[in-house]
């Protein structure tokens, strides 16, 4: 069984560099700092740190170690704020914690009345469903989400999917077009594993495979930067482009004949007690 505080020991011996720096902050002597990192590379059967006169670095093994041993102090730091019921732990997928959150999140805030405080972690769907199942996060709110056991899953909200392109593309004023059209132009990915091949495979099956992703850009507003250069085209929740289309920078049309719709999941332990703080922020956001 791994002891937080010698984990805590080796992460402040490797963010410091030295045991004497990381006494320092731990305020602990330093015997004990090295005490703590013996103890630990005891019970995991490898040195951890490779001990210097001018500096003490990660071994190869401690860098394996590294990503564990702070996801345990954060799991501990959250267990920590969620027991005191004090701080919810909400992670979003990026378009979703980008585009369409914030404006719940204050409502929320406003309904609690300062008894509740958010931590709200942004970053890819993958990432996101990592953080939740290793409990650095209370809360999910997912793009996709695969029913894993252990979790509850409720739809916050459907989110459309629209074709988007630049003012002066020969689409933009069209309402729609045609798979075969679309497949004829240069398609741009956004940012991977946000389920959007699968929903489009589900919707259009077999037609799916006349599409080709040109290239992937890593997020929706670079590709929103390159679809107004004139790149090429993409598909993109209808909220992540809502103020470019009002404004006239960005035209969006729908595929005709095809319903693009994603079903944006509310994720959450399923042990939680209906009391607990995250299932009440839960049961908010989803009100």
């Amino acid at each position: 069984m791994l002891n937080l505080w010698h984990v805590a020991a080796f992460l402040a011996v490797v963010e410091t560099g030295s045991f004497h720096e990381a006494s320092r902050r731990l305020g602990v002597a330093q015997p004990t700092v090295s005490l703590h990192v013996r103890s630990l590379e005891e019970a995991l059967g490898a040195t951890l740190i490779v001990r210097g006169r001018a500096r003490s670095i990660p071994s190869i093994d401690g860098c394996r170690f590294l990503p564990y041993a702070r996801s345990l102090m954060a799991v501990a730091e959250r267990a920590r704020l969620t027991i005191a019921g004090r701080d919810v732990g909400i992670g979003a997928s990026s378009n979703i914690g980008i585009y369409l959150l914030q404006p719940h999140l204050k409502r929320i805030a406003e309904l609690e009345g300062g008894r509740v405080r958010f931590e709200l972690g942004i970053g890819p769907n993958p990432d996101i469903v990592a953080k939740l199942e290793a409990g650095e996060i209370d809360i999910a709110v997912l793009e996709w989400w695969d029913d894993r056991p252990g979790f509850v899953a409720r739809r916050w909200r459907r989110e459309r999917l629209v074709i988007i392109v630049s003012p002066d593309h020969a689409w933009a004023g069209r309402a729609g077009v045609t798979v075969e059209e679309l497949a004829t132009q240069p398609l741009l990915g956004g940012e991977p594993g946000t389920g959007t091949g699968t929903l489009l495979r589900r919707a259009l099956g077999d037609a799916a495979g006349l599409l080709r992703v040109d290239r992937a850009l890593g997020s929706t507003e670079a590709v929103k930067h390159a679809v107004r250069a004139g790149l090429g085209v993409s598909l993109v929740a209808e909220s992540s482009v809502a103020e470019e289309v009002r404004h006239g920078t960005l035209a969006a049309v729908c595929l005709d004949g095809v319903t693009l719709e994603k079903d944006l999941q509310v994720v959450l332990p399923a042990a939680l007690p209906d009391s607990s703080a995250p299932a009440r922020i839960a049961g908010l956001l989803l009100a």
